[in-house]
């Protein structure tokens, strides 16, 4: 049996952490997904899909994402029987999942959104820089 989802789309809110009774992080967040043919009157349809991001993904999911921004997940579909506070039955069906990656680059969003204020910078001469011109890499400020 193969269960594999892949989407591509727009946040439609900042994602929300939880934490379960053991203290593992669960992140959710729901993905506006466009559908490939427009309606009956040309207008574009949507899908809103939910995601479920557990453990350091969920922590990565709410440090890095947020409103607006364009998400790739990969995962699977999970379907989860519930009860509302009325008692009535209910099912949710969600991707729980395996991957999320970003969809677009900084500058492109920034761009996209009108907040473009960093000016271009002059391009660099490689052979004015010395060794001592390097600093090394912090791990901690790489989001990936």
């Amino acid at each position: 049996m193969l269960n594999k989802t892949i989407l591509i789309g727009r946040l439609v809110r900042d994602p929300e952490r939880r934490y379960t009774q053991t203290n593992i992080a669960v992140t959710s967040f729901t993905l506006a997904v466009d559908r490939d043919r427009k309606g009956p009157n040309g207008e574009r349809q949507t899908d809103f899909i939910d995601c479920v991001s557990w453990g350091k993904q969920g922590d990565f999911v709410k440090q890095w994402f947020t409103k607006g921004m364009m998400a790739i997940v990969a995962g699977r579909l999970q379907s989860r029987n519930w009860e509302d506070r009325n008692g009535n039955k209910r099912v949710s069906i969600e991707v729980n999942t395996d991957e999320v990656t970003f969809g677009e680059t900084k500058k492109a969003r920034d761009h996209a959104h009108g907040s473009d204020l960093v000016p271009e910078l002059p391009p660099v001469d490689q052979d004015a820089l010395g060794a001592d011109d390097f600093a090394p890499l912090d791990d901690s400020d790489v989001p990936f």
